[in-house]
Parts: structure tokens; sequence; C-alpha cells
């Protein structure tokens, strides 16, 4: 059983529990599995959540994800814990959920340091990783992208190179996990107690580096389908582990859809260079198109911003906004239900009392 510190607890999680009488027995979520949670902390092994629990939540989002600290019960011999609360997160990292309903998936909480995978040669794509930023800039983590696969790049340097420009506020590191090249700038993000997760896409080396990062190989990797040069599967679930090190790391399965669960300011600091031109444009509601004293479309003009660049920006606040509008009607409609169950229920209750019940 590990101490509670070394499984990243700090003030910010002991604050929460301030007013209790006695501290209730607390953990962390290390790996989640179809509504059941492994635990470490003052309790090691299998919990899931109580039924008052699971009525009061309103939300997915709202339950447990890998990260988590949560308050339990202490089970008998042989049991499973019961979660009775999860406490408030101090970071996420969410997106919208696969399929048609508008709704919040958690992918990992409480995370210090986000490292951004993406794989050089076949899977290099800027506009990827601009929009998996996006993501990482709303969960309050500080983004690192980390380029893998050196050993299969024709020139490496120069591709790193022209990622640090398009990311001008990023690091950005090129690593090979399968030869263990440049994994010592790793080490400064990975110090005792913090927690690293480890986001992108499938088959971009993930579990190879994590495997690297452990000292042993103990998660299945696969190789690129020569086909379509594209990643396949092998992270299935969420998992937290201890690096030799003392830091914590979240491994998550590949993602080959990522909708932005996050508000529009999030594209704002993912293009903080862009945000800074239009801040001396000459209208404040400029759309850095046609309107004159564009400072935006000035700095295109001159070479010191790339068109494709601005042109993400663009896509992107469109689809973040559209996103929002749907996440207020749905909010909007889920609200509307939840007070028409209400009134259904008073109606009864008073139905019940005409009729003697009461």
């Amino acid at each position: 059983m590990l101490p509670l510190e070394r499984m990243g607890w700090s003030d910010f999680f002991a604050q929460q529990l301030a007013e209790e009488s006695t501290r209730p027995f607390v953990a962390r979520v290390v790996e989640e599995q179809r509504g059941a949670y492994r635990v470490a902390g003052d309790f090691d092994g299998w919990a899931e959540v109580s039924g008052r629990f699971r009525h009061d939540t309103r939300m997915t989002a709202d339950f447990p994800a890998v990260g988590d600290w949560v308050c339990l019960t202490a089970p008998a011999a042989t049991e499973r814990a019961i979660i009775i609360r999860r406490l408030d997160r101090r970071s996420t990292i969410s997106r919208k959920a696969a399929g048609r309903a508008v709704e919040e998936q958690v992918v990992a909480a409480n995370v210090d340091t986000i490292f951004l995978v993406t794989a050089l040669a076949e899977d290099l794509n800027p506009r990827r990783i601009e929009r998996y930023l996006t993501v990482v800039r709303d969960a309050g983590a500080v983004p690192v992208v980390v380029l893998n696969k050196t050993d299969l790049s024709a020139d490496a340097v120069s591709d790193a190179a022209d990622i640090s420009r398009r990311l001008p506020f990023v690091d950005v590191l090129a690593v090979s996990a399968r030869q263990g090249d440049g994994l010592d700038a790793l080490t400064a993000y990975l110090t005792p107690g913090q927690t690293v997760a480890l986001i992108g896409s499938s088959g971009v080396g993930k579990s190879t580096l994590v495997n690297r990062l452990l000292g042993e190989d103990r998660l299945k990797t696969a190789s690129i389908r020569e086909a379509d040069g594209r990643g396949r599967h092998t992270t299935t679930a969420r998992h937290l582990v201890e690096l030799p090190g003392g830091a914590l790391l979240i491994d998550t399965p590949g993602m080959r859809e990522l909708q932005p669960w996050v508000d529009e300011s999030a594209v704002g600091e993912t293009f903080e260079d862009i945000a800074s031109l239009a801040a001396w444009c000459r209208f404040g509601d400029c759309a850095h198109q046609t309107e004159p004293g564009c400072e935006v479309m000035a700095a295109v003009a001159r070479g010191d911003l790339d068109p494709e660049r601005l042109e993400h920006y663009r896509h992107l606040g469109r689809e973040v906004a559209f996103e929002e509008r749907k996440r207020d009607k749905a909010a909007a409609a889920a609200e509307k239900k939840r007070w028409k169950k209400l009134h259904q229920a008073a109606k009864e209750i008073y139905r019940n009392k005409e009729r003697g019940g009461f």
C-alpha cells in the first residue's frame, strides 16, 4: 500500500475533507473497467459506486475516472469497496463522447502534465496536433508535444523544428521509444508524485514509450499496418502506474476521433500567436478576412503567419462554437426533462394524499 502523497495526494484534496470529523478512507482510481474501479490508497483493490452515488449523479462525466480521488467505505475481506464520493478535480482531460449524443467523456483526471504523443513520418500532422492541443489547453495541465519514432524520419531535426515554429509556446521533444533515444528530455516532467498522461492517436508508440519509462515490457505493442500506415489499438483501457522514479503515468487508448469538449477560449490559448495579433486589429470583432486594419491578415501578408494555420484556427473556432451551442441546447433539454419529472412526482404525492395514502 503506497502512501497517499506518493499517489499524488495534496492540500487541494485534503482541504475538501477539512470539515469531516474523521477523515474517511480515500483512494485514487488507477483503472476503470465497465463500471468497476481499481483503486489504491487507504484501500487497494476493486470498488464500485454506491446506489445513492449512482442515483444522485446526473451526468456520465461526474462518475469516477482514472486519476480521480474518491472516498469509500472499508470493505470486509474479499469484498469490493463502495465509493460514496468523488472529490473535486484539479484538472480534467475531456472530449465529446463518440456517437450522436451530446455528452462529455472524461479521459483522465488530476493530471499535471500531458504528453501529446505523435509519430514522425506517416502520422506527423500539424493540424491534428493543434486539435489535441485545444483539448489539452482546456484541461488545466501543462502540454508537451512528444514526436516519437525519430528512427523512422529522414530528417527528424528538421521535422521537429517545423513543428516548434508552428507551436511557438509549447515544448516540442523528439524521441525514439523503440531505440531509447531522447528520453532523457522527458525526465524534467517525471518528478515524484506528479501525474503525467499520454494521449495521441493509435499506433504512435505510446505503449512502447510507457514500457521504456517503466523499464519493462508491461504493455502489449503492435506494428503499424503496412496497407495504410495507420496504427492498431493496443491499449484498450486507461491505467495509472507508478514509474521507477516516483512519477505517476496514465496511458490512454488511441483516439481516432477527437471532438473537443472545450469553450472558445481554449482555441485562443492554442493559437496564442494569432490571439496576440488579433488584439491589435482595428475592430474588436474582426473576423480576420477582409476587414481593414486587420493585424492578423497583415502578418500573413508579411510571411510571419502561416495561412494554413490561420485557416485551421478559423475551422476549430467554428467547430467549437457549434459544439457549445449544441451543449447549451442539450443542457436546457435535460433541465426541462428533470423539472418535468419533479412536477410529475409532486402531482403523484398530492394524488396519494387525496386518496388517503399518507
